[in-house]
């Protein structure tokens, strides 16, 4: 969009759209399972869940023989919707850093560094669900699940730093480094209340 700046109007709008989408389905996703799990297994004592099977077997007294394909179903559209997002994130990091040619409207062949990762991290991903893996990672699928949100909690509020900066450089956004005041207030509003999320996790920790 720097260099050609004419067609920055249609970029953003379609950027908006994509990104208030996404964050209403995601949240809404996230929302929905937190819900759902403090209102059958928390309230009946199950907190440790290890697998994906024991989850749906915990489910089986509440939700009855159907237990297994609800959550079957459930698993699988969150990891339609979740697996290309994150196998793709890692990607384009990796990618980037190394200044290779990375993007999904790539055919493989013209990005190979790019896919390479890609699948690397989704079939990381599928392996951790076999028992054999587990005992040599010493980790569990969902134990996995709870360590990389953490981690991606903790991480969120100094690459939003980073972000807000990078919105106002001139150097970095040409002319388009013009960030209204509302979301200028908005953005780091929300960085603010991401650290004392991760404060508050810490402190918490041990209660």
């Amino acid at each position: 969009m720097k260099t050609e700046p004419s067609q920055a109007r249609d970029q953003f709008r379609r950027i908006r759209f994509d990104t208030i989408a996404g964050m209403f389905v995601s949240d809404a996703v996230a929302f929905f399972i937190i819900l759902a799990a403090g209102a059958t297994l928390h309230v009946h004592g199950v907190t440790d869940i290890q697998s994906a099977d024991q989850a749906a077997e915990a489910l089986r007294p509440l939700a009855g023989r159907f237990a297994f394909v609800l959550f079957a179903l459930g698993i699988i559209g969150t990891g339609l919707l979740a697996v290309p997002v994150l196998a793709g994130s890692a990607a384009y990091a990796v990618g980037e850093a190394l200044k290779w040619p990375t993007g999904l409207d790539r055919k493989p062949l013209d990005a190979k560094g790019f896919y390479a990762v890609l699948s690397a991290a989704t079939l990381l991903g599928l392996a951790i669900n076999f028992p054999a893996v587990q005992r040599h990672l010493h980790v569990t699928p969902i134990k996995a699940l709870f360590w990389s949100a953490v981690i991606n909690g903790v991480v969120a509020a100094p690459i939003m730093v980073v972000v807000m900066l990078m919105v106002g450089n001139h150097k970095v956004m040409g002319g388009f480094a013009r960030l209204s005041r509302t979301l200028r207030v908005i953005g780091w509003a929300a960085t603010a209340v991401m650290f004392l999320a991760a404060v508050g996790m810490f402190v918490t920790w041990k209660q």
